[in-house]
């Protein structure tokens, strides 16, 4: 399993979506994700439109094994379900 994290480090909800993330690598042997700086990317909200499949108002913006999950209110319920994991 993979996440990818579209965010910002100045961002509350992507630091608390990079420290889930960071927290289920700890706990599932067959997890890995990535967090992609946005600023130091350069990469926009109106760049991550295609990929969403919508306009992006919020970060962060996160993917499971390339599907769109949405944002960290998302992410965070998703993955106490699945998985059992809180922050």
């Amino acid at each position: 399993m993979y996440v990818e994290i579209f965010g910002r480090l100045t961002c509350p909800y992507c630091t608390r979506a990079k420290a889930l993330a960071e927290k289920m690598k700890a706990e599932l042997p067959d997890f890995d994700f990535k967090f992609v700086d946005m600023i130091a990317e350069g990469i926009s909200k109106e760049d991550l439109e295609p990929r969403v499949g919508k306009p992006v108002a919020t970060v962060p913006q996160i993917f499971l094994d390339n599907v769109h999950v949405g944002g960290f209110s998302d992410f965070q319920p998703l993955v106490k379900e699945k998985f059992g994991i809180e922050l």
